[in-house]
């Protein structure tokens, strides 16, 4: 079964929806869980009351909003470096410092920028996306994938480990003025550990190919395959309860 929830406009409203129907379902847990987020870009700091609440909340299990959102999109290599140098950066000064294993760091944005051939070599699928998307010759509007699940690293008998997002589709939406849209599809999702700052590294990560590629930012669509409302570090239920009360409060 399928479930659409309504269009949200940005990613702080995005992810208290999206909890709030997850957590009424059965076990907390729902299967093809879609919505959309009509400017992914907003939302996305502390500025928001939403936010900085769960910033708070995922703070006391030595968790953070902006760490998850940083595997997808190091924003603030980025900026400070720009384009292309800051993948460089990351590659060479980040990852050593945080991967995990031969076969996963934990970071998206590894695989975005060096996914492994089977013959050794790598691919930067982003960069390769932002160059075709720039070129005046291209005419293709849908044609810009890039795969995060690897079968070669991913397939093990682990429940939960390893990537959960599995897939980006990027879509030039046509009109005066081309707009970036993006699907993202998840294997498995925790809602309350992980959508925010997922939903947040998504929109750097659009604004950033849209900046570089010369077009606007549109809307990101989230298709979580499976959804589940978790309880980080073993947290109590009411404590989820609590945090989303509150959240009721902030919620504009």
């Amino acid at each position: 079964m399928s479930h659409y929830l309504p269009l949200q406009p940005n990613c702080a409203d995005a992810w208290f929806q999206a909890v709030k129907f997850v957590d009424d379902q059965a076990h907390h847990e729902a299967y093809n869980v879609m919505f959309d987020v009509a400017n992914p870009t907003q939302g996305a700091d502390f500025d928001h009351p939403i936010v900085l609440l769960v910033e708070e909340y995922l703070n006391t299990f030595n968790k953070s909003v902006f760490s998850i959102a940083n595997t997808i999109f190091p924003n603030g290599l980025y900026r400070r470096y720009g384009a292309p140098y800051f993948i460089e950066e990351f590659h060479q000064r980040i990852l050593p410092k945080v991967r995990r294993t031969d076969r996963w760091s934990g970071y998206y944005f590894e695989r975005m920028t060096a996914y492994s051939h089977a013959e050794g070599k790598t691919l930067d699928q982003l960069s390769s996306i932002i160059e075709r998307i720039r070129d005046p010759h291209n005419k293709t509007l849908n044609k810009f994938e890039v795969s995060l699940f690897d079968p070669w690293k991913d397939i093990d008998n682990s429940p939960y480990g390893g990537q959960c997002l599995s897939f980006l589709s990027f879509k030039l939406l046509p009109g005066k003025k081309k707009k970036l849209a993006l699907t993202a599809l998840y294997r498995n999702h925790f809602y309350i550990e992980k959508l925010l700052g997922n939903l947040i590294g998504l929109g750097w990560l659009m604004s950033f190919v849209a900046k570089e590629s010369g077009v606007c930012v549109g809307p990101l669509t989230v298709l979580s395959t499976h959804a589940k409302v978790d309880q980080p570090a073993k947290t109590k239920r009411n404590q989820i309860g609590e945090l989303l009360q509150r959240c009721s409060g902030a919620w504009t």
